[in-house]
């Protein structure tokens, strides 16, 4: 009986030749990671460890992303505590504002992350990186001190379910958002409970790696322990020039044992919205249409990436933003920034009255840069919903892709992409 590409990694990083679903084991970690927000109260319990230097200077990243720039006093000191301890470790991947993305993008755009890796990461969006054929998964700050002190971690080896898309025509601006939402309108937010999610079949390996991040991105919201993916060509593609170390690529066995296997046609996936407060609550664009809406944000650890501004761009392309809209865009990374200013979206963004900031969390945790009222409604690219995720608890948050985004906040109320655009 073989194993998944999980089991595989799990294995390997403890040492073992083979593990099954259900053990516990102790095994080696690559990278351990912390932001502004669980950065802290991990350096806390490591300092009370009594240990004076971390496991590798070169396996640590801290990233201040979730309430930076610094939005008032106690978040400075939250980064205060973060830069220090960096300068104190000589942490070698630790990230200053203005240099700084949103975590999820920036690690993989740098090379940090990498196939192969087993990841822990004291934020609930780590298993972001299974898009790279990475095991990873998201940690309390307690684990996350302990694995900055020892390099290791326990596990308890998950269940695996394979979700398969055949086919590799999707419909009109349909893209890896609409794939993962529409999985979680199936199963629902528990449906994949400390399982491992694993996306296959030839409608998830005809995606671009942009896509396939915002797909393990949303594992989480599933209950998942984490999703992952091959890794292939447009893997390695990906890989290749970023990497700064030596990787290992593993894939599942053909006689690997899954307790569900979930299969879809690409071709049958419509455009999904999903409805507060929760995730699962997905609805086609169409059965949401002509529901007004205040505030419309494209970016966030889910959908800041490259392709994401890109189909902004083409959406609001000599287009305005309706009067009544606040659009916030957030970019994810410096680089992502620069690129689509070089490439004319970010002056289009502005023409069509967006407001176009500088690389953070913002509003996504109810953090800053964009706060709702009370009985405000927001038409969101991020990645939870939940009551007063982005504001005020009387407040809704609907969630979709970056095309349903930018179409929306042209006509003021959540429509099709081809209700504003000529050429459907």
């Amino acid at each position: 009986m073989g194993m998944t590409i999980s089991e595989k990694i799990l294995a390997a990083h403890a040492g073992l030749d083979k593990v099954v679903p259900g053990e516990i084991i102790n095994a080696k970690l690559d990278i351990v990671h912390a932001n502004d927000v669980t950065g802290p109260v991990a350096i806390k319990e490591f300092e009370k460890l009594g240990i004076e230097q971390v496991f590798d200077k070169e396996k640590i990243t801290l990233v201040p992303d979730h309430f930076t720039p610094n939005k008032d006093i106690p978040s400075a000191e939250q980064s205060k505590v973060m830069k220090e301890f960096a300068r104190k470790m000589n942490i070698k991947h630790y990230w200053e504002v203005g240099r700084v993305g949103i975590e999820h993008c920036l690690l993989p755009e740098q090379g940090v992350v990498l196939p192969g890796d087993l990841i822990i990461g004291a934020d609930s969006h780590t298993c972001t990186y299974g898009a790279l054929g990475a095991f990873a998964t998201g940690v309390g700050s307690t684990d996350c001190a302990a694995g900055m002190a020892t390099g290791e971690a326990w596990f308890r080896v998950p269940e695996s379910l394979k979700f398969v898309f055949h086919g590799t025509k999707f419909q009109p601006w349909v893209s890896g958002k609409d794939l993962i939402l529409y999985v979680i309108g199936k199963i629902g937010v528990d449906g994949a409970r400390y399982k491992a999610m694993e996306f296959a079949g030839e409608g998830i390996h005809c995606l671009s790696m942009d896509n396939r991040l915002t797909i393990c991105n949303m594992a989480i919201e599933a209950g998942a322990k984490t999703g992952i993916i091959e890794p292939d060509e447009i893997t390695l593609e990906y890989v290749k020039p970023r990497a700064k170390r030596e990787y290992k690529v593993y894939k599942s066995d053909p006689d690997a044992v899954y307790e569900k296997i979930y299969e879809f046609n690409s071709e049958e996936i419509p455009l999904q919205v999903a409805f507060p407060h929760l995730p699962e609550n997905t609805k086609s664009v169409d059965e949401a249409s002509g529901l007004k809406i205040d505030q419309v944000v494209i970016g966030s650890c889910t959908n800041g990436r490259l392709e994401d501004l890109e189909v902004t761009a083409k959406i609001l392309k000599g287009k305005k933003i309706h009067p009544e809209i606040r659009c916030l865009v957030f970019p994810g990374t410096q680089e992502i920034l620069l690129e689509a200013m070089r490439r004319g979206w970010i002056e289009t963004m502005i023409e069509a009255g967006a407001a176009v900031s500088t690389p953070t969390c913002g509003p996504c945790l109810g953090g800053h840069m964009g706060i709702l009222a009370k009985g405000e409604r927001a038409l969101s690219t991020t990645n939870r919903n939940f009551v007063g995720r982005m504001g005020h608890p009387q407040s809704e948050v609907y969630l979709c892709n970056p095309a349903v985004a930018a179409a929306s906040a042209v006509r003021g109320e959540i429509v099709h992409p081809r209700e504003v655009m000529n050429n459907g």
